[in-house]
């Protein structure tokens, strides 16, 4: 099993849609329904909008395994206006947004090596600040992840009307 990293384009929003569908399905088939909640996320507008703007505001990026799209991610200058309540970080950074495999592929390293190339192009812009955000809930799994590649735990949120509860964490580069 080969994983390439490729940068993506428009042609490539419904793969990434389809790859958020994937993780909502296997989230609520974990009863883990609080990160993204239970209907697929292409049928959000938000959604749909949200992953179109990344894409021309930033670069994204596809890792196919053996040819077939497996997982994204989607590299900014800046975290989203949704966090903009929030310390900024005073210096240059990278955000990392949509981070989401093919649940076929779990297990596979996809989203392992699409952070490391995250880190790669932050690196090659003269940027040593990458950051990102996730869901801090339920058993705290997700900031793990991050944590096991590289990431350190920087601050605590909420947002929205739920208290949605978000974990912002930062590698250097």
């Amino acid at each position: 099993m080969q994983i390439t990293i490729r940068d993506g384009g428009p042609d490539d929003i419904p793969a990434i849609l389809g790859m958020l569908d994937s993780c909502v399905e296997w989230l609520v088939s974990q009863g883990r329904t609080g990160q993204w909640g239970t209907k697929p996320l292409s049928q959000s507008p938000k959604t749909v909008e949200s992953v179109g703007r990344y894409m021309t505001e930033g670069s994204v990026f596809m890792a196919d395994v053996d040819g077939v799209p497996a997982g994204t991610l989607t590299l900014t200058d800046s975290a989203g206006a949704y966090l903009s309540h929030l310390a900024q970080p005073g210096e240059p950074e990278r955000y990392i947004h949509w981070l989401a495999s093919d649940r076929r592929f779990k297990g596979h390293g996809v989203g392992s090596a699409l952070l490391a190339h995250a880190a790669e192009e932050t690196r090659r812009a003269g940027v040593s600040l990458l950051r990102v955000d996730c869901y801090a809930g339920d058993d705290g799994k997700l900031v793990r992840y991050y944590e096991s590649n590289g990431f350190t735990r920087t601050q605590s949120f909420t947002v929205g009307e739920n208290d949605w509860p978000g974990q912002l964490l930062a590698r250097r580069v």
